[in-house]
């Protein structure tokens, strides 16, 4: 894996570097695309540069709060469907959506942005890990970490939201990114959290099916050897992608190569917990987790 760190990071002060030469430019145009009539929902395009070197455009979404005064932002990655036919099509996540209306509503900049191979941003999918028989999970999810820093950087730069205290949340597929992000820099970050993260469920799309499950128990012990910020992890126990034993394998290989997690197991969620997040009714759930934990995180940093 240290091969592998060192090329991301090679790849993000890169990254950092294009930010700096084209941030005034960015956040004009191509950086703005379009704006509602609300002023709150803007379309963005960040550059992101891609495991061939290639130069892309993530198509981004950023909702604002009421307030105009600079606040921190939440940044909401989506997870990866089973079925790869389904990836070109994926749109981005909107603002009037209960998770999205959760954070602004307390005052939040909420991102959403389409990573390298998904929908409108096209491209490679670099965050592939490859046949199930040569799953490499560890470094699909730093790949997905590329793409998270890139928003990140690109975000905290805008005028009306905070430089630092940024929140990464990720589900499924990008809370795999979001833990493999606390391995790598973000001191951009104060806290990130994890709905139902992993790889390799729905195997041959069949539920509580995964491919190479110990693969991914591995990697997420090789990212808690490097982690750095305490993180919240939240699996229902109805998760047909990654269910409970599942789910406490990975925080158990985690938490004891050094990361530091917080595992929450709420009950059954509609038929497969796996959509708490983003389902209808989620945030009474989920919500009352996360308002403890960045209390916690809050008073961590004071």
């Amino acid at each position: 894996m240290g091969a592998v760190l060192a090329s991301l990071l090679f790849a993000s002060c890169l990254c950092a570097a294009v930010f700096g030469q084209q941030s005034k430019v960015l956040s004009l145009t191509p950086g703005v695309t379009d704006i509602s009539a609300t002023a709150r929902d803007e379309l963005h395009l960040i550059p992101v540069v891609a495991a061939n070197g290639e130069m892309l455009q993530l198509h981004a979404r950023i909702c604002r709060p009421e307030s105009d005064s600079p606040a921190p932002l939440v940044l909401i990655n989506h997870g990866s469907p089973p079925n790869a036919s389904e990836r070109p099509s994926m749109q981005l996540g909107r603002c009037e959506q209960e998770a999205a209306r959760w954070f602004t509503s307390r005052g939040y900049v909420v991102a959403f942005a389409l990573r390298r191979g998904y929908g409108a941003t096209g491209g490679n999918w670099d965050e592939n890990y490859g046949i199930c028989a040569q799953s490499d999970y560890a470094r699909a999810g730093l790949e997905t970490a590329k793409d998270i820093d890139a928003v990140v950087n690109y975000a905290t730069a805008l005028p009306y939201v905070l430089h630092e205290g940024a929140i990464v949340l990720g589900q499924s597929a990008g809370g795999w990114g979001t833990i493999a992000y606390d391995a790598l820099p973000h001191r951009k970050v104060s806290a990130l959290i994890v709905m139902a993260g992993g790889r390799g469920g729905h195997q041959n799309n069949q539920p509580f099916q995964n491919c190479h499950p110990e693969r991914l128990v591995e990697s997420a012990r090789s990212f808690g050897r490097h982690a750095t910020t305490p993180m919240l992890w939240v699996y229902a126990a109805n998760d047909s992608f990654f269910p409970p034993p599942l789910a406490r394998a990975l925080w158990q290989a985690f938490t004891a190569a050094g990361g530091h997690a917080t595992l929450e197991r709420p009950g059954p969620f509609g038929d497969d917990g796996h959509h708490l997040f983003f389902g209808p009714g989620g945030s009474e759930v989920w919500g009352p987790l996360v308002a403890r934990y960045l209390a916690e995180q809050r008073s961590g940093h004071n």
